[in-house]
């Protein structure tokens, strides 16, 4: 099973537009078994963060590629500026497609909500009954469940700008197509949003 790996680099204030170079050889290097699906910078959140995300063939390629990042004197080669580096292993939604690289922002919000639990498969069977409504709307990227730490799910919506994140999240509640009926059952108060920009090598623009 491909298996989702989001990593969250906090770095020193002021210091992302150094890192990024270093980042873009580290993240792009051949070498790399991962695949790099996308790199952010935070707009509005938490600020100073870098967000990759990256995908693995199975769970033996992930647990070698972090063991890799551990082990590394100066991780993604900005160690340098680095402050905390917090990952999360993640799983698809089981009906969503296969994320491909282009231009769908520029844009990008990352949102995720903590789940009650035991409800990780109603959650999963309710979104597949609202997404194909949904994205009517907007895009959705990538949808992912979390297989470390607390149950809780994670998703990625590109927009073309602020406003139309604005207008198209109204007009899909007002017109009944979100959020998923009898979703929000399984969610927790905790949810979490953050504003992103793709770095120019992302694969995910």
């Amino acid at each position: 099973m491909k298996l989702f790996e989001l990593i969250t680099l906090t770095l020193q204030t002021a210091t992302t537009g150094r890192a990024l170079p270093a980042l873009e050889h580290a993240l792009t290097d051949r070498a790399q078994a991962a695949t790099l699906l996308g790199c952010w910078t935070t707009e509005i959140g938490a600020l100073n963060q870098v967000v990759i995300l990256r995908s693995h063939a199975d769970a033996q390629a992930l647990l070698t590629a972090r063991q890799a990042m551990l082990d590394a004197p100066s991780p993604f080669g900005c160690g340098e500026w680095l402050v905390r580096m917090e990952t999360e292993t993640f799983a698809s939604f089981p009906f969503m497609p296969e994320i491909l690289p282009g231009s769908y922002g520029p844009i990008y919000e990352l949102r995720s909500y903590r789940l009650k639990p035991g409800g990780l498969q109603p959650t999963l069977a309710k979104w597949q009954a609202a997404v194909p409504g949904r994205i009517a709307f907007s895009p959705l990227t990538a949808a992912l469940y979390a297989l470390d730490g607390e149950p809780r799910i994670t998703h990625l919506w590109p927009y073309e700008s602020l406003d139309a994140r604005t207008t198209q999240r109204a007009e899909s509640v007002r017109a009944g197509a979100w959020p998923p009926k009898g979703g929000p059952d399984w969610l927790l108060p905790d949810m979490r949003a953050t504003i992103m920009l793709p770095t120019a090598f992302s694969p995910l623009q």
